[in-house]
């Protein structure tokens, strides 16, 4: 089999001054990781599983940090609008943990992997339809670049290729358990914004 590329964003080189746009294109990241999983067997697909969880991880910190709290505020219902989010993000946290304990070559991984891609995919949807179009039309230029800034500074956190010389997905995961990713994530969402 010939060797995967998974495109992330800045490949595309984009200033990344739009976070709806930086968002938008890191759910293609996702959907493209997911296919990755799905095309790979044995120590590469568990290294892209791991790349996933990553991404997956800072992916829904920096929105919880980010997006959801100037949704709440920043439109008319936007506080339902991010209670449904939330709802979507810890039904799709349940899969995925118990997803993280099944090794990727247990016949139980594939299905619930499938599983969680519709999940997540519906919810990406969700937020693409009711919070990111509002928030476009609720801000100006310079806030919505502030917003990206701090997205950009957690997706740093969460490479979606393996780090040279670290090719394997245990010692991709050596670099820190999800729960302590999420935490730095935070700080440095935090951080960038400010606070």
């Amino acid at each position: 089999m010939s060797e995967l590329h998974t495109p992330h964003a800045g490949d595309d080189r984009s200033r990344d001054d739009d976070v709806v746009a930086l968002l938008m294109r890191q759910h293609g990241d996702i959907r493209n990781l997911f296919d990755e999983v799905e095309a790979t067997t044995g120590e590469e697909r568990r290294d892209a599983f791991r790349r996933l969880v990553r991404l997956l991880a800072v992916h829904e910190t920096a929105e919880e940090e980010v997006v959801h709290p100037f949704a709440r505020k920043g439109f008319p219902g936007g506080e339902q609008v991010v209670k449904d989010r939330l709802a979507e993000e810890k039904a799709a946290k349940e899969t995925l943990a118990a997803l993280d304990e099944l090794d990727t070559d247990d016949p139980k991984f594939m299905p619930r992997l499938l599983k969680l891609r519709r999940d997540v995919q519906e919810h990406a949807r969700a937020e693409e339809r009711y919070e990111f179009t509002h928030i476009r039309r609720s801000t100006d230029v310079t806030n919505l670049a502030a917003m990206a800034k701090a997205v950009k500074a957690a997706e740093a956190m969460a490479p979606t290729r393996p780090h040279p010389g670290v090719e394997s997905g245990a010692k991709n995961m050596a670099l820190g358990p999800v729960a302590a990713l999420m935490d730095r994530t935070k700080d440095t969402v935090r951080k960038a914004m400010g606070k």
